[in-house]
């Protein structure tokens, strides 16, 4: 890489260009985006009544794994993020590429996830089926217009994820309210009188509903720019968690109110606008269809600003091949196109429910890797108590077996098409080193 290359690489990087604030908003953003208007009919059809405790469980869980980026992003703040983490740890290695490799594309999945709810929420407002090809249309122009706001500053995309974060909060406190006082604080179908489910589909709800909180990982993948990052980036990060879990209980208790287990399941998809219709009638669905698009536009645009990030830092720790196809300016504005490209795909190609499946999969595998990686290799370094690590790691591998024999049972295409992600991912990256290795030997 030429001296020229790396400068322009490097400009892409500004440290003290993020607030605290700025990353709040930034984490929040894209959790809210991803997480409530997407994820709570997928969580209710599989947790039933119970679906308000797996958010919150699901933020217990988060909240073990917050320990292991906290740590390290304090020790190490860094633009790589993740991907410097998983080097301090394992070193240059297939696991580093690979483990990395698997947090951009479960945030990439995250981003098509986005998109598509972004378009189902759209066509709430038209007499237009949900299962109509204007949604990924639709989602296909969000990621467009996302790529476009990310072409421009830092300082411009941190000042519209804050403010579109406290427009999507404030928005969805008042329909949470305005739900629960309508209902008469009625919780019946959340009631847990009748159980309807199995432990093991309650905990693949949790396994669906840690994707509504992963997002603070978008935080750790911007250190190297956040002002004083060895106190902020934990201290967001935590903010983060803990604004989110507070308004998505009240969410879903406002859902819960509003609808019966059966209703929510049938508008799995566009829950949160159901649910809204008996409490405010068709300005309720007008309301909450405007902060979905609110929240899923901030949620792609901050997504993508970090992704981006963390695939062109991998390319400058060489752990990833990279292909110019002729296009000018620095290495992070081609991996802001292959990202958006690849969301893109799967936004035509998935639906809902297959691409939250896929991504909770290999997120809660990277997830792993992480602890590992810090229990093993790190901790003396970052201060981390190993007992803490250990519970992560078993409450991930808890949630992901009982997600996995889920699928096993019901859609067999995820475990397929996850099996020959991982496939793809791990020797792709074993061929790259190794061949990379012996190049410059």
């Amino acid at each position: 890489m030429g001296d020229k290359e790396k400068n322009n690489r490097s400009s892409n990087y500004k440290k003290n260009s993020l607030t605290l604030w700025g990353a709040v908003s930034m984490g929040t953003g894209v959790m809210i985006g991803a997480g409530i208007f997407a994820l709570t009919g997928q969580v209710a059809e599989l947790a039933k009544e119970w679906f308000p405790l797996a958010f919150l469980v699901a933020a217990i869980v988060t909240g073990f794994s917050s320990y292991s980026y906290v740590k390290t992003s304090n020790a190490y703040p860094s633009a790589g993020g993740i991907a410097m983490f998983l080097k301090k740890a394992y070193g240059k290695t297939t696991i580093t590429g690979a483990g990395a490799l698997l947090m951009y594309f479960s945030m990439v999945i995250n981003e098509s996830l986005v998109a598509r709810t972004f378009g189902t929420y759209t066509l709430q407002l038209f007499d237009v089926g949900k299962n109509s090809w204007l949604v990924p249309v639709l989602g296909i122009g969000l990621l467009a217009f996302a790529f476009l706001i990310n072409i421009l500053s830092n300082k411009f995309i941190q000042t519209f994820s804050f403010i579109m974060a406290f427009v999507k909060i404030g928005g969805l406190v008042i329909l949470a309210a305005g739900g629960l006082y309508a209902s008469g604080f009625n919780f019946e179908s959340v009631s847990l009188q009748p159980v309807e489910t199995s432990f093991g589909g309650f905990l693949g709800a949790v396994a669906l509903a840690i994707l509504a909180y992963k997002g603070f990982t978008t935080i750790t993948n911007s250190g190297g720019e956040i002002k004083n990052p060895h106190k902020n980036v934990g201290r967001s990060i935590i903010i983060s968690l803990l604004i989110c879990v507070a308004l998505y209980l009240m969410i879903t208790l406002a859902v819960g109110a509003n609808l019966s287990i059966d209703e929510i399941v049938r508008a799995r998809d566009y829950a949160l606008a159901e649910a809204s219709r008996p409490a405010f009638g068709q300005w309720g669905l007008w309301f909450t269809v405007g902060f979905a698009i609110v929240a899923t536009v901030s949620g792609v645009i901050a997504s993508l600003f970090a992704v981006s990030r963390m695939l062109a830092m991998l390319t400058d720790m060489q752990l990833v091949p990279h292909k110019h196809f002729g296009m000018p300016s620095s290495i992070q504005k081609h991996t802001l196109v292959y990202t958006v490209v690849l969301a893109m795909l799967l936004t035509i190609f998935f639906d809902l429910g297959r691409i939250a499946s896929l991504g909770a999969i290999f997120y809660l595998i990277m997830d792993i890797a992480i602890h590992w990686g810090v229990l093993r290799h790190l901790r003396e370094d970052v201060k981390a108590k190993p007992i803490i690590l250990i519970t992560a790691i078993l409450l991930d591998v808890v949630v992901l077996s009982a997600f996995l024999w889920i699928k096993v049972q019901s859609d067999m295409l995820v475990i397929w098409a996850s099996l020959a992600g991982l496939i793809i991912i791990f020797v792709g990256e074993r061929l790259f080193i190794r061949n990379y290795q012996q190049s410059t030997e």
